[in-house]
């Protein structure tokens, strides 16, 4: 098969692995003879931390494997096209579509072909040829495949920036339900914790993450959040990923809101000090889904708000809707020489006063009052492990 139908096939395969912003499929309306849609070619967009659009050749190096997850569009069952690189042959691909300035990075995935170890070292052979034959130090993403042995993870570590294992189900009773020939802990967690002494040991300046396939094993989102909390303070994790489960026959798929609530919640433990106890789940451990996970905190706590703009805690300000993390220091730094006194003066600063104001006291005053009625029923509750 030729190099450039192979990439089609295993460009395409790849969209499943979540790595980037523009990893999902792109539905496109306006015909064939159109640019700008990315996931045919198998390139997606990442976004560095200060904001830059990095541009990813996103492949598996096989999509034939000997595992049958039931989520996996490339399970053994499945009947399709299979196909592989070979390790000079993607190499060379990519350090060409590089030259070309196509891409700046790699995201190296497969499924597994043989053995974890076989194809675990035909991966780890592609970017040792990138690195030493093309003499390539630019961005290498590169997917732990479950139960990689320590010696290939200090190996992958070695040569990338980034290791990822998807675990995607938050615990061992979940996985059992829709990928039986993986073990949770061994095949998953443990390639994890080599990752994470290998991050310790000063390598992976970009870190671990992992994705959870949100709705496969019919799991809450208490559970997803409870296990990806417990990664970010006990594994070192950069960042979890969520995707929603898309049914490979007529199961009915769940809502896409549940993702973007996931994203939201995983913010607020990153970036806004939220901790496992201040998530308000319904009674099916799952997040609401007409309202942002905030906002449901704000409305259930109506005992801590308002807060005072002019001297609530930098801390207490990042719990209040429509206050982000740079209004909150453009807020800290501001009121050390000024009091606020006019709704005006935040929004200025960025604060989205629409959703801000009914949690706010401006200098004494109520800063406005709810814009709707809210309901969000008795059967709401905080965290519970």
């Amino acid at each position: 098969m030729e190099t450039e139908k192979k990439l089609e096939i295993l460009g395409a395969a790849a969209k499943y692995d979540v790595c980037a912003s523009t990893c999902g499929p792109v539905i496109n309306s306006r015909g064939r003879d159109t640019i700008g849609s990315v996931t045919r070619s198998g390139i997606c967009h990442s976004f560095t931390q200060d904001g830059r659009c990095v541009s990813l050749l996103k492949v598996l190096l096989t999509n034939t494997c000997k595992n049958n997850c039931q989520y996996c569009v490339n399970r053994r069952s499945n009947d399709f096209q299979r196909t592989e690189f070979e390790s000079e042959e993607l190499a060379h691909l990519f350090i060409e579509m590089y030259k070309r300035n196509y891409v700046e990075g790699l995201f190296l995935s497969s499924g597994v072909k043989n053995s974890t170890a076989h194809t675990m070292q035909k991966m780890i052979e592609t970017v040792e040829i990138l690195r030493f034959k093309y003499r390539y130090i630019g961005y290498i993403h590169l997917k732990m495949l479950p139960g990689t042995s320590e010696d290939l993870v200090n190996r992958a570590a070695e040569l990338s920036d980034r290791l990822s294992i998807n675990l995607e189900c938050p615990n061992p009773d979940r996985l059992q339900l829709i990928a039986k020939e993986k073990d949770f802990k061994k095949d998953l967690i443990k390639p994890i914790t080599h990752a994470q002494h290998a991050l310790r040991a000063g390598k992976l300046k970009s870190g671990i993450t992992t994705q959870f396939v949100v709705g496969a094993a019919k799991e809450s989102d208490s559970e997803i959040l409870f296990t990806s909390n417990w990664l970010y303070k006990q594994r070192d994790l950069r960042r979890a990923y969520f995707s929603a489960y898309i049914p490979l026959d007529t199961e009915t798929p769940p809502p896409l809101i549940r993702e973007h609530r996931l994203y939201q919640s995983d913010f607020l433990m990153r970036f806004y000090g939220f901790e496992l106890k201040d998530f308000i789940f319904e009674a099916n451990g799952n997040l609401n889904l007409k309202y942002d996970p905030k906002f449901v905190y704000a409305v259930k706590n109506r005992d801590k708000f308002p807060v005072e703009i002019n001297k609530a805690p930098f801390e207490n300000l990042l719990k209040v809707p429509g206050i982000g993390p740079t209004a909150a220091r453009r807020i800290y730094r501001a009121r050390k020489e000024y009091r606020f006194t006019q709704n005006s003066e935040l929004k200025n600063l960025g604060v989205v006063m629409k959703r801000a104001a009914p949690f706010l006291l401006i200098n004494g005053r109520k800063a406005g009052e709810f814009y709707e009625q809210i309901s969000l029923g008795e059967h709401c509750a905080g965290f519970a492990a």
